[in-house]
This record gives structure tokens, C-alpha cells and sequence, in this order.
């Protein structure tokens, strides 16, 4: 299990509270109405801090039970507290006009302040309802196929027009499974990719209770094979077991490692670079980007995969020509994408740095909540060309 459930079930908790003291307890009077409302957020926090707490440890059969109402009153709370932190703005440029209210409280109507918080309710509940509804559908359809031509100097002209399927952020647990993996790989398959790149969080929980969902990657066709590196979730789930699985479904594994593709009478490297997180969880070995490029061939484009776009400063200043990355869902639920790119830098697309090219697939899968907006998930058909 990820390290930051704990402290984010605390805090999802805790925002509960606020907005029961915020929104329904100003706005609904004391009675059999503001109980269910009540009895509400209390089975929707234990449904939540379950699926965090618990989701991992069991079978997708049994964990689903509480996950899908988990993940998508999740979703569903994300946007009432958004709207309501928001809301609290103009509320505190309200104060004066609720406070110089002429009407008792206990009079007849009601009140300014009952008044504001019943309209943040209403507000924060139609946002959170159309976003969830719309959202959701997104999540859950099939991924975008996009076809991006990136420019490689350095590439050999005859292999030019090699084409990299890139896949990444499924995170088959509890709500996407065997089903999800399948539709992926028709989607792969149908594009005829002369190379298939994995770039981690394929999982979200152990081999034992996710092998199945992962068994129809067995099935990805292309010219040269189906590569793999680790993303930051791979290692809260015996990371161990599953680069052995994943080896075992006939996908060869980059890590710290490299390896010359042949096409088309031409050559170009592809590299693959250990997530970081493997350091943060204390688990050896760890990323090591001089040990990946030992003894290439400076003549021969580098295509790098690295889960996270972090890594592109040191990528680039050693001269890699290309990184394809994941890791950032393009931000996957609006306004969450702002706090992304502040971290992140670039969120999906193509970027330039320095003479190295970035490209950040959206990914194929979601963490947390079924929810996508504005940000739609994606399988890039990457051609290399001169």
C-alpha cells in the first residue's frame, strides 16, 4: 500500500468534518433531515478510507465490493470540498452583509447566513454531480489512439518511421481488470506498432490477486517485442514478484538497461531507467542513468523510457535524444492538473529541453477515482522519424 494513504484518509476525514460544519450544519435545520445528511458523509468517509486502507490486501472479487462506492463517492467529495474552499472567498466578502441580517434568527424564511450556505451546497453538489457524471464515462470508455511524429536528428535514416506503441498507467486493481487489459491490447494490436513501450504503474496490488488481469498483455503484437519499466507503484507491491511476472508474459525489461533495435537495415537504442521511487521505498537497486547509457554509441539515437518526466534535466544533459514518459494522468481531474504541472513541469504532450525531446502519454488507466476531466485518457503511437 502506497505510504501517503494513511495521511491522506486523515485528511479526507477530517475534510469531511469541515464540510458538515461549513455547508449542511448552517444550511439544514437540526432533525430527521440533517441526520441522513449526516449518515451520509459518515458511510461515504468509511467506504473511502476503506478502499485506501484495504483495496490491496484483498482479492479484486471481494475488495470491488467496497472499492467502486469508495473511489467514486471519492470522486464525488473531491468536488463538493473544491467548490466549497473555493466558495469560502466571496463568503468572507459576505460577512458584513450576513452579519447586519435585520431577521432573528429563529423568525420566519430564513436567514443570510443559512441562506450562503445552502447556495454553496447547491453549487459544490451540482458541480460535483455534472463532473462525476461526465467524468466517469471518460474514465472508464476506451483510451484515445494518438499518432505523434517526433524528429530525431540523429536517427538512422533507415530506421526512420519505426513506430513505438506507448502504454502507460494502467493500474489494474480492484475497478480495472482482465476486461480493461483485453480492450487495451485490441486497441495496441490494431495499430500495428513496430514496438511496444510499457513505462510503469502497471498495478495497483500484488501478483497474487492481479495476475489474471494482467495475463492478456501476454498477447501484444509488434515487430520487435514489448518492453517494460518500473513506475513508482510497482514498488509498494513487491516489486520483485512483478518484473518476474511480467517477464514471465514474454515482456523484456529495461532496468538501468539498454538494448540496440534493429529496423529496417537501421539501428537506434532504446533505454530503460528505474523509477525513483525504488529509493524513496529503500528498495536497491535504484535509478542509475550512467550505468544505463555505459557504452553507447554516441552516433545512435537514444530513446530513453523513464516513468516519470522527472529525470529529462539529467537526461538531457546527457544528450538523449528522446524520453517517453507517463506518471502524471495529463492531471486527470481538473483543477488537480494546476498542482501537476507545478510538480511535474510538463503534463503531457511534447516538450523540448535543450536538445532532448520529452513526450508525457496521459496514460491508459486512472488512480483513485473513475473519474477523467479534462484530461482524457490516451495510447501514443510514437513514429521516430528524420
Amino acid at each position: 500500500m502506497p505510504f501517503y494513504h494513511w495521511p491522506l484518509s486523515v485528511a479526507l476525514s477530517l475534510l469531511h468534518w469541515l464540510f458538515w460544519r461549513r455547508v449542511v450544519k448552517p444550511s439544514v435545520a437540526p432533525g430527521p433531515r440533517r441526520r441522513a445528511v449526516a449518515v451520509l458523509l459518515i458511510v461515504g468517509d468509511v467506504f473511502m478510507v476503506a478502499t485506501l486502507l484495504a483495496t490491496t490486501r484483498l482479492p479484486r472479487e471481494w475488495s470491488a465490493l467496497y472499492s467502486w462506492p469508495g473511489y467514486i463517492w471519492f470522486g464525488l467529495f473531491y468536488y463538493l470540498i473544491i467548490v466549497t474552499l473555493v466558495l469560502e472567498i466571496p463568503r468572507f466578502a459576505l460577512r458584513w452583509w450576513i452579519k447586519k441580517d435585520p431577521r432573528p434568527e429563529d423568525g420566519p424564511g430564513i436567514s443570510r447566513r443559512t441562506f450562503v450556505a445552502r447556495s454553496v451546497g447547491v453549487v459544490a453538489g451540482v458541480t460535483s454531480l455534472g463532473a462525476v457524471g461526465y467524468g466517469m464515462p471518460v474514465a472508464l470508455g476506451d483510451p484515445d489512439l494518438k499518432d505523434v511524429a517526433i524528429r530525431l536528428p540523429r536517427l538512422d535514416p533507415r530506421a526512420a518511421g519505426c513506430r513505438i506503441a506507448l502504454i502507460s498507467d494502467l493500474h489494474l486493481g480492484a475497478l480495472l481488470g482482465r476486461s480493461f487489459t483485453e480492450r487495451v491490447v485490441e486497441l495496441v494490436n490494431s495499430t500495428r506498432p513496430d514496438l511496444v513501450a510499457i513505462c510503469g504503474d502497471l498495478v495497483d496490488g500484488r501478483v497474487e490477486h492481479l495476475a489474471e488481469a494482467a495475463e492478456p498483455l501476454r498477447d501484444l503484437r509488434s515487430t520487435h517485442g514489448t518492453f517494460f519499466v518500473t513506475g513508482n507503484h510497482e514498488y509498494y507491491y513487491r516489486y520483485e514478484e512483478w518484473v518476474d511476472h511480467v517477464r514471465s508474459l514474454g515482456i523484456t525489461t529495461l532496468l538501468n538497461e539498454r538494448t540496440t533495435i534493429e529496423h529496417n537495415g537501421g539501428s537506434f537504442e532504446l533505454a530503460g531507467l528505474i523509477d525513483a521511487n525504488s529509493t524513496v521505498e529503500g528498495i536497491e537497486p535504484g535509478p542509475d542513468l550512467p550505468k544505463t547509457l555505459r557504452g553507447w554509441d554516441r552516433e545512435r539515437a537514444m530513446v530513453m523510457l523513464a516513468h516519470q518526466p522527472a529525470p529529462i534535466d539529467e537526461v538531457a544533459a546527457e544528450g538523449v535524444d528522446l524520453q517517453l514518459s507517463g506518471h502524471t494522468h495529463g492531471g486527470q481531474i481538473a483543477p488537480f492538473n494546476l498542482l501537476v504541472k507545478a510538480l511535474e513541469g510538463n503534463v503531457a504532450g511534447l516538450s523540448r529541453h535543450g536538445d532532448t525531446q520529452l513526450y508525457v502519454t496521459r496514460g491508459a488507466g486512472f488512480w483513485g477515482p473513475p473519474v477523467r476531466v479534462g484530461a482524457p485518457p490516451d495510447i501514443t503511437v510514437v513514429e521516430l522519424t528524420r
